[in-house]
């Protein structure tokens, strides 16, 4: 049964048939697929057939997918993409305060060009009001930026409703869906976004590819300058062997269907009513419906986060204080700030996000350590 892997938002494992869809490009079917000869073509069909699956999966035109080395790749494309694509004709751009990094450095660098950053406010859910991102408009608006879900709390937003606005006024809108993509429907068309960003490693496939999926007509330009690969928007070469993962793990979502996420949110529904039943002074953060179906954010009262989940590693369990990304940071969580969080609960704050080989003897085993740990935790803290 151990160890218990409860950190799926962070990262994955690779699927069984991703790997051995990976597995030939790694070995003998090595060429570059910019080169015109056979070798080159094949591995040139491998990662066209790959740009289909990821299509399929969100609803796009292949065309449309552009493949990068992962989700902070993306957002910072369609952040500084657009950004350059205006020039000196716009100078605004709306986000939220509890973007991941990627959006939020990315944010603040356009900021050193000179461009006005509005941070729309989020309810103590973590929820954005589109309302509040109509009124930041102005004539200077020229991107638009809001997650789908956020990475800690897994609060999903109502991203539909904001791309509508964003479209009324001609706004290009992006969202990065790094956490949604392989755990809830994505679908580009009925959520009318224009940037959508994707990471292979959230979803049972290989660290460093993703994709930005761009609707045709987007202005966008060049992140990366290269050799022209990616119709030209998009330069260096391929990563085969990981736009093939990629393309192997969208085709997985898209045979498991929605069955795979209702066991796992069961999984996570007991593991919530578990710990709330037997642990006093704990909530549960981030919206309590419109969330991820893995993920469950707790704050414990009179509890460090960072001490706890080194407990819970001590007894073979693996999860996460705040966003892993942001590991190491002392700075407390910037989504739980924003969210009005009070300050000893956002110190208590782990995040347990479940997956696909989660069971319920591994879930059981967790609500048994962490009410053991916190006692022991608060009683160690009560003495000193």
């Amino acid at each position: 049964m151990l160890p218990v892997y409860l950190d799926h938002s962070a990262t994955t494992p690779v699927a069984p048939e991703v790997l051995q869809a990976m597995l030939p490009y790694l070995q003998h079917a090595f060429g570059n697929p910019s080169a015109i000869y056979t070798a080159g073509q094949e591995a040139r069909e491998a990662v066209e057939h790959a740009r289909e699956q990821v299509a399929l999966l969100v609803n796009a035109e292949p065309d449309d997918v552009y493949f990068t080395g992962g989700g902070t790749e993306s957002d910072n494309w369609a952040i500084k993409g657009a950004v350059r694509a205006w020039g000196d004709r716009k100078n605004h751009l709306i986000t939220t305060p509890i973007e991941h990094h990627a959006v939020l450095e990315a944010c603040e660098a356009v900021q050193e060009l000179g461009w006005e950053v509005t941070f729309v406010p989020v309810d103590s859910t973590g929820m954005v009001d589109p309302n509040d991102v109509r009124r930041a408009i102005t004539s200077r608006t020229g991107i638009i930026s809001v997650m789908h879900a956020n990475n800690e709390v897994g609060t999903i937003e109502p991203i539909a409703e904001i791309a509508a606005i964003a479209r009324e006024h001609g706004i290009p809108f992006h969202t990065d869906a790094v956490q949604t993509v392989g755990r809830i429907p994505v679908d580009m068309q009925a959520l009318g976004v224009d940037m959508l960003a994707i990471s292979a490693h959230k979803l049972y496939g290989p660290k460093g590819v993703g994709a930005l999926v761009v609707r045709r007509g987007t202005p966008l330009r060049p992140l990366l300058d290269g050799g022209g690969q990616e119709r030209g928007r998009r330069g260096g070469t391929y990563n085969v062997h990981g736009i093939v993962g990629l393309g192997a793990a969208a085709q997985r979502v898209l045979q498991q269907g929605t069955s795979e996420m209702e066991r796992v949110r069961a999984l996570r529904d007991r593991l919530v009513q578990g710990i709330l039943e037997r642990v006093p002074d704990v909530v549960l953060t981030g919206h309590p419906t419109h969330r991820l179906p893995n993920n469950a954010h707790l704050a414990f009262g009179g509890v460090e986060g960072e001490t706890l989940v080194l407990s819970l590693d001590a007894v073979g369990i693996y999860c996460s204080a705040g966003a892993a990304c942001s590991s190491g940071d002392t700075e407390p969580s910037h989504v739980l700030v924003a969210m009005g969080v009070a300050p000893h609960l956002i110190e208590g704050s782990v995040r347990f996000t479940l997956g696909k080989d989660n069971t319920e003897e591994q879930i059981d085993y967790t609500v048994e350590q962490v009410v053991r740990a916190v006692h022991k935790l608060r009683s160690l803290r009560t003495v000193s």
